[in-house]
C-alpha cells in the first residue's frame, strides 16, 4: 500500500502490510452485555471488562477525605466538587462539605478503614457484633459456656441394710477422705483413696446405728444409737474413746463444733457434750416439741441451727439455753440445714413432703431472704465451699438430686438414679464430689462441683473406676 492509500484509510500500517490483511470486527453484543450486567441470566454473551458502580461501593468508609486541607488561592471549589462527584459518585460528593480538601491533596487518613454505621451488618463488616452490641472491634473474651455436670454417678457402692428412715443421718465423709456409713448395727469405714473397707464397730442385736458424724479434724467419729447413747471412736485406731448417755431414746442427729458435740434425739432435747470434761452433758437445749432431726453448727462456731418434726427451725448461740430465733415458716419437718461458707449468718433450710421448699434466712435479723418450691420432699442440703452453689437431695415424689446457683437459684443440674428417696448426703474433703444414699441400699458418687482453683468440669479420678462394688 502506498502512502496515498494509507492516508486515505486513516491507518498507519507498516510498510509491506496491506489493508486487506487487517480486519476489524465490531462486537455487536458489547452494549447489550454491559447494559445487562445486573441480570446476567438474560444474556448469553459477556464482556471482557467490568465497570463497577461507584455509588454502591461504600468508598466513604475508607475515610479518603476526612481532614480539611488548605486550598490554593484562586482555586475553583465548584470544579473540585464536580470532580469528586464524577470520580466517587454523587453520594460521596454530597457526604462531605465543600472545602474539606481535594483529590489532589489527600488527608493522612488515606485508605484507613472505618466502621460503617449507615447500613446493616454483613459478613464483611469490620465488627461481627455491630455498632450497638456493646463489644469493641478488638478481640474480646468469649462468654464462658455453662458448666456441665455428669448425669450419671462415677461409682456405686452396695450398702445392704441402709435404713429408709427420714429422721436418721447415717453417712458422713471426713476431712481425711474416709467415708463412714451406718448399716444396721454396724459402722463401716471406706477409704476413698484405696477403696479399703474397715468394720469399725458392731453395737450388737439390742441396738442399732442412728447417726454418724466425724470431727472437723477427721480423727474421731461420734455414733448415735437407738438406745440414746453417744459413742466416740478413734477412727484411725478403731477404738472406742468414750460412751455418753443423757437421751431417753434414739439419737438421730449429731453435730460437731471445734470443741462441742451436740446431739439431737426423739426425746425432743439437744444435749451438749464436751470431751474435755468428765461429765457426759454440759448443757441441755429445750425448744422443740417433737423429734430433733436436723442439727448444724455455723462455720465460726457462734450459732447452732436445729430442725425438728414440729416444723420449726431454731437458732441457738453459745451463751443461751433458749433459742435466739424461732423460724416457723416451714409446714413440714425440717431435716435439711446448711450454713453458707461464703457469707456469715446466711442459713438455708429445707422442708419435708408437705412443704417442699428451700428457704434462706439471715440469722442477724431473722428475716427470710428467699424461698423456692422444689416440688418434692427436701431431705438434705449441702453448700459448696468451692463455688456459691447448693446441692439438695429429695424424696417424695421424684427422688432427685439438684444443684442450684445462689442467690439466683437457677438450676445447674438435676440428677436421677436412686429408686427411693435420697435420704443421705455427704461431701468429699476437696468439695468436688458428693455421695448420696437411699433406701434402695446404694451409695452413689457424683462429680457436681468444680475445684476451688480451676472452675472447670471435674474429671473422674483414677482410683474410682466405674462399676458397682460392695461396702461390706
Amino acid at each position: 500500500m502506498d502512502s496515498s492509500e494509507r492516508r486515505k484509510s486513516g491507518l498507519n500500517l507498516p510498510a509491506g502490510m496491506s489493508g486487506t490483511s487487517l480486519r476489524l470486527e465490531t462486537f455487536s453484543g458489547s452494549y447489550r452485555a454491559i447494559s445487562n450486567l445486573s441480570s446476567p441470566s438474560k444474556s448469553t454473551s459477556c464482556s471482557d471488562r467490568f465497570i463497577p458502580c461507584r455509588s454502591s461501593s461504600r468508598l466513604h468508609t475508607f475515610g479518603l477525605i476526612e481532614k480539611a486541607s488548605p486550598v490554593k488561592e484562586g482555586g475553583n471549589e465548584a470544579y473540585f466538587r464536580l470532580l469528586k462527584q464524577e470520580l466517587f459518585g454523587s453520594d460521596f460528593g454530597s457526604s462531605s462539605p465543600a472545602g474539606q480538601g481535594s483529590p489532589m491533596s489527600p488527608s493522612k487518613n488515606m485508605l484507613r478503614f472505618k466502621t460503617d454505621h449507615s447500613g446493616p451488618n454483613s459478613p464483611y463488616s469490620p465488627s461481627l457484633f455491630g455498632p450497638d452490641s456493646g463489644f469493641s472491634n478488638e478481640a474480646s473474651t468469649p462468654p464462658k459456656p455453662p458448666r456441665k455436670v455428669p448425669k450419671t454417678p462415677h461409682k456405686v457402692l452396695d450398702a445392704p441394710s441402709l435404713q429408709d428412715d427420714f429422721y436418721l443421718n447415717l453417712v458422713d465423709w471426713s476431712s481425711q477422705n474416709v467415708l463412714a456409713v451406718g448399716l444396721g448395727t454396724c459402722v463401716y469405714l471406706w477409704t476413698a483413696s484405696t477403696s479399703k473397707v474397715t468394720k469399725l464397730c458392731d453395737l450388737g442385736p439390742s441396738d442399732s446405728v442412728c447417726s454418724v458424724q466425724w470431727t472437723r479434724e477427721g480423727s474421731y467419729i461420734s455414733i448415735g444409737t437407738h438406745l440414746g447413747q453417744v459413742q466416740v471412736w478413734d477412727g484411725t485406731q478403731c477404738k472406742k474413746v468414750r460412751t455418753m448417755g443423757g437421751h431417753q431414746t434414739r439419737t438421730g442427729v449429731l453435730a460437731w463444733s471445734s470443741r462441742i458435740l451436740s446431739s439431737g434425739s426423739r426425746d425432743r432435747n439437744i444435749l451438749q457434750h464436751d470431751l474435755r470434761v468428765s461429765t457426759d452433758v454440759v448443757s441441755k437445749l429445750v425448744g422443740h416439741k417433737s423429734e430433733v432431726c436436723g442439727l448444724k453448727w455455723s462455720h465460726d462456731d457462734r450459732e447452732l441451727a436445729s430442725g425438728g418434726n414440729d416444723n420449726q427451725l431454731l437458732v441457738w448461740n453459745q451463751h443461751s439455753q433458749q433459742p435466739v430465733l424461732k423460724l416457723t415458716e416451714h409446714t413440714a419437718a425440717v431435716k435439711a440445714i446448711a450454713w453458707s461458707p461464703h457469707q456469715s449468718g446466711l442459713l438455708a433450710s429445707g422442708g419435708g413432703t408437705a412443704d417442699r421448699c428451700i428457704r434462706f434466712w439471715s440469722t442477724t435479723n431473722g428475716n427470710q431472704l428467699n424461698h423456692v418450691d422444689t416440688g418434692s420432699q427436701v431431705c438434705n442440703l449441702g453448700w459448696s465451699k468451692n463455688v456459691n452453689e447448693i446441692v439438695s437431695t429429695h424424696g417424695y415424689s421424684q427422688n432427685q438430686i439438684m444443684v442450684w446457683k445462689y442467690p439466683s437459684m437457677a438450676k445447674v443440674a438435676t440428677l436421677t438414679g436412686h429408686s427411693l428417696r435420697v435420704l443421705y448426703l455427704a461431701m468429699s474433703p476437696d468439695g468436688q464430689t458428693i455421695v448420696t444414699g437411699a433406701g434402695d441400699e446404694t451409695l452413689r458418687f457424683w462429680n457436681v462441683f468444680p475445684s476451688m482453683k480451676a472452675p472447670a468440669p471435674v474429671k473422674d479420678t483414677g482410683v474410682w473406676s466405674l462399676g458397682r462394688t460392695h461396702i461390706r
